[in-house]
């Protein structure tokens, strides 16, 4: 053997070394799906074998489990699903394409980390629970509290019950999240849209003042099946969101529509806009692209949250479209799969 072929035998061994003391599991798949190779977290976490499981399709050696499947999607990438080995092992797994037609199954253990978010939902569901009883308390004595008997002190009394509303609808919007992220799935049932969106043009026309001109525009002809109480909470959370990021005398349109893939409710407006490096983070809890504006117009910094969740436990998306001095358009992007004509019921 030559100097040059025991290098880059050396080399090889060393990468297999490494590739076998590698905490996350890799299988190695030819073109066909098979197996070629894998280390050891993989026999841990998914229950393979070397070299048993040497040329056999990983799509029905795993068949059953949730893993399994997901390989028979297609998909690139899943979050957060139970092991082969032990459902109460948690893993984030993706496939790497590689050469001609290979792929690297990597899967990482994330039971650590989603026991870490269990006791984060934990902590605030249970801190906003005790915090509604004595807020309330608070409110309730401030509103007892008359200002024209000490006139003095007035402006504070008054900051006082903003502070004290704004601290309980943050407080009621924590709790909303929490029973969300708890929830696996959500009621179906015949959500009508025509009475909905009525609702939530009448709400807009409230909170506006008569600052904004706001149109409604229904051209769908189509109701949605979910739940109706959360599908109200997220549309009525954009569009307040316009409202409140509106200047005066701007325009907001809220539009329930069909598409090529579903159907679509939005709302845009003509507001200040999104500057593109701060779309992606909007539905990060309490992100705010301006704190001072946010916290000047009421905003708890919670609502797209909200609005992510509710759609995400609907299988649909929330797209963002904005330029600065230009407006934004919010989008619920709800699947075929979600539609209803109108008035007929859900079988």
């Amino acid at each position: 053997m030559s100097a040059r072929a025991r290098r880059l035998a050396a080399h090889l061994r060393d990468l297999r070394a490494a590739a076998a003391a590698f905490p996350d599991a890799l299988v190695l798949l030819d073109e066909n799906g098979r197996v070629r190779w894998l280390n050891r977290a993989a026999t841990r976490l998914l229950g393979l074998d070397w070299p048993r499981d040497r040329g056999v399709p990983l799509a029905e050696r795993l068949g059953g489990s949730v893993l399994g499947e997901w390989l028979g999607t297609g998909e690139d990438r899943v979050e957060d699903i139970a092991a082969p080995v032990d459902a109460g092992i948690r893993m984030n797994a993706s496939l790497i394409a590689f050469g001609r037609g290979q792929r690297v199954l990597c899967a990482r253990d994330i039971s650590h980390l989603a026991r870490l978010e269990q006791v984060r939902r934990d902590f605030v569901a249970n801190v906003s629970h005790e915090l509604r009883t004595p807020l309330t308390v608070i409110h309730g004595y401030l509103e007892l509290l008359d200002h024209e008997e000490v006139p003095a002190l007035a402006p504070v009394l008054n900051e006082m019950r903003i502070q004290s509303r704004r601290m309980g609808q943050i407080v009621e919007d924590l709790l909303t999240l929490s029973r969300l992220e708890m929830q696996q799935h959500l009621p179906d049932e015949p959500v009508p849209m025509a009475p909905m969106l009525a609702s939530i043009y009448k709400e807009a026309l409230a909170l506006s003042q008569g600052r904004h001109r706001i149109a409604l525009e229904n051209d769908a002809s189509c109701d949605l099946l979910g739940s109706s109480r959360d599908l109200h909470s997220a549309f009525s959370n954009l569009v307040s969101n316009a409202v409140r990021y509106t200047p005066s005398g701007g325009e907001i349109v809220i539009r329930w529509q069909r598409t090529s893939a579903g159907a679509e409710y939005s709302v845009t407006d003509t507001g200040y806009g999104i500057p593109a490096e701060h779309l992606s983070r909007l539905t990060e809890r309490f992100y705010r692209v301006s704190s001072s504006r946010s916290r000047g117009t009421g905003g708890t910094g919670l609502g797209l949250s909200i609005v992510k969740h509710v759609l995400n436990l609907h299988q649909a998306r929330l797209s963002i479209r904005s330029e600065p001095g230009r407006g934004s358009v919010f989008a619920c992007v709800f699947a075929v799969s979600r539609l209803l004509e109108a008035g007929r019921e859900a079988t």
